[in-house]
């Protein structure tokens, strides 16, 4: 490699690209799904939606919180109008189960399984 130059940090295949994806939606549902669970658990709010009000205070308790979550919301609705538009329409069907999934799993989960699944078409496509 000539002087200077680094090795890419992430694989350049999509195949390598699919993997590294999955994992990404592993770890995205794990790490926040893991605290959902010891929240559900201890107060009975399950998946934060039994218990809209209390979620609601919860995300909005303070300035920090505030920020957070109005932050989250807003990329939210980018990443469902991204997604609509960037679907093949074909695939759509599927599209309307991963937002279903990311309501209810977060973002961390939905954003890198789209991607996976991207992947997956471009490669069909191509194929």
């Amino acid at each position: 490699m000539p002087r200077g130059h680094t090795a890419p940090i992430l694989p350049a295949k999509a195949t390598d690209m699919k993997k590294v994806y999955f994992l990404l939606a592993l770890v995205g549902f794990l790490l926040p799904n893991y605290l959902v669970l010891q929240e559900s658990l201890e107060t009975g709010n399950i998946l934060l939606y039994a218990d809209i009000t209390a979620t609601l205070q919860g995300m909005f308790a303070n300035r920090i919180s505030t920020i957070f979550s109005i932050d989250l919301f807003v990329v939210v609705f980018i990443f469902l109008i991204w997604t609509f538009q960037q679907t093949p329409a074909t695939q759509r069907p599927k599209l309307y189960l991963l937002w279903l999934s990311t309501f209810l799993f977060g973002l961390g989960s939905g954003f890198p399984l789209y991607l996976y699944w991207r992947e997956t078409w471009k490669a069909a496509s191509e194929g």
